[in-house]
């Protein structure tokens, strides 16, 4: 039976590794997948998924306003597809989510989606609250803070290095602008004791 799964954690949990992982198991066994990432997350190149540790695969890209439901029957029709991999799934649409929940269901293709669950305010984005509602299946990917306790939130930090507490709830970045942390450390970074 085909499923919707959301993987979640902050950044730096080894969400796209996990997921280029998984998608070459099913290779490995001779099986085809399907990997979407975010259009405009081109850190690692425009179609790309990349992970930390250096590894890498091309994907199909998705942007706001592309219907998700007719991307996978697109892709079906070309050909089996045993399981899709979605990367960056936070910056879905609500929209969206059920489209892939559509295709979980009337298509019967697994639909494996990996994303952060807060933003660096500590709000839900809005691809995470659709999946955290709407997914068969959920897993927390861990990470830790520097403390060593299990990291839940993120900050943003400035070109000068400062804690960033308001602004746009998407901007792209890595190491360089987000840092992983416990509820404990992030509530003392972003002055909220």
């Amino acid at each position: 039976m085909a499923k919707l799964y959301f993987n979640y954690s902050t950044m730096n949990a080894g969400k796209s590794t996990l997921l280029l992982q998984a998608s070459h198991n099913y290779l490995e066994r001779g099986m085809a997948t399907y990997l979407l990432t975010a259009r405009f997350d081109d850190r690692a190149g425009p179609g790309r998924i990349a992970s930390r540790i250096g590894i890498a695969q091309p994907a199909d890209t998705y942007g706001p306003g592309d219907d998700l439901f007719e991307m996978l029957q697109t892709r079906l029709r070309s050909g089996p597809c045993h399981c899709v991999f979605l990367d960056e799934a936070q910056f879905l649409t609500e929209a969206q989510v059920w489209q892939l929940a559509r295709a979980v269901d009337d298509l019967r293709v697994p639909v494996m989606c990996y994303g952060l669950r807060t933003d660096f305010r500590g709000a839900l984005f809005p691809g995470s609250a659709a999946l955290l509602a709407l997914a068969d299946e959920m897993r927390e990917v861990r990470t830790i803070c520097h403390c060593g306790r299990k990291a839940t939130m993120v900050i943003r930090r400035a070109a000068d290095g400062t804690v960033v507490t308001a602004g746009a709830q998407v901007e792209i970045g890595g190491n360089d602008r987000y840092v992983a942390l416990c509820r404990v450390h992030w509530r003392e970074a972003v002055g909220d004791r």
